[in-house]
């Protein structure tokens, strides 16, 4: 917890993905303080008929590496999401040469009662997390 996904164009290769990964985890546990076990990703992969993402009247300049990462978390401070938003766009740039311009993040808040790891249980309920 928190989970991500990432939606992308199709056609990128195995180690550019895990890049994109493992930057974009190592961003997480930095900003929100989560362990660095507490890894929970998915990648949806499109042909480009099926992602049409512009840019709200900005400006942005969006390319075929467009990353839209969605992210399921509990409640965060202000502070915390944009420290996030500023180094995924900063370490994404760097480590993976993503244009600041072709990153998109929402964020989606949820309580504890709202997650099961498995068993059956609600570890944040439980006390078990």
């Amino acid at each position: 917890m928190p989970l991500l996904r990432f939606d992308v164009f199709e056609g990128r290769d195995d180690s550019s993905l895990r890049q994109l990964l493992d930057v974009a985890h190592y961003a997480m546990v930095e900003a929100f303080g989560v362990p660095e076990r507490d890894r929970y990703q998915i990648v949806h992969q499109h042909p480009a008929k099926e992602l049409i993402i512009e840019d709200t009247g900005l400006g942005f300049e969006r390319s075929k590496n467009l990353v839209i990462i969605s992210i399921v978390s509990k409640v965060r401070t202000s502070a915390q999401k944009e420290n996030l938003y500023a180094l995924l766009a900063q370490r994404l740039e760097s480590e993976c040469g993503l244009s600041p311009d072709d990153l998109m993040v929402s964020i989606t808040e949820n309580g504890n009662a709202d997650w099961s790891f498995g068993r059956g249980e609600a570890q944040f309920l439980t006390g078990k997390l």
